[in-house]
């Protein structure tokens, strides 16, 4: 069972071992509106905690996508690519963006378990 984690600018990541899935939140996808593109990291590319890795646009704005943690990037979404709009549907769970192996999993201790994230979210309201 993986572990999930939120950042404060709404994204998630899915710690399974060493390896990260991370998407948007399914706050950051409603604040956004409908998706019509998203733009994503190539593999191999290595990552620093904080850095902009991916770009999300809507009919509204464009967004950017920062790494929770650091590491380097084995796969993209590329189902993404072709349906963007699958952010909108399933924003936490089959639209992730990329994975990545973390390359310092003591980074995630700082990012926010589910119970802090919604409150965070609650705040923002």
């Amino acid at each position: 069972m993986s572990e999930v984690r939120f950042t404060s600018d709404h994204e998630w990541i899915a710690i399974d071992g060493d390896i990260g899935t991370i998407g948007i939140t399914d706050y950051a996808q409603s604040q956004l509106g409908d998706i019509v593109y998203v733009e994503l990291p190539d593999s191999g590319r290595a990552l620093e905690k904080g850095e902009e890795v991916a770009v999300v646009e809507s009919v509204k704005a464009a967004s950017e996508v920062y790494s929770p943690v650091s590491g380097t990037v084995t796969e993209a979404n590329a189902a993404l690519a072709d349906q963007p709009a699958l952010v909108n549907v399933s924003a936490e769970e089959g639209a992730w963006f990329y994975r990545l192996r973390l390359s310092d999993p003591a980074e995630t201790a700082s990012l926010m378990d589910r119970a802090a994230y919604d409150a965070f979210v609650k705040g923002l309201d």
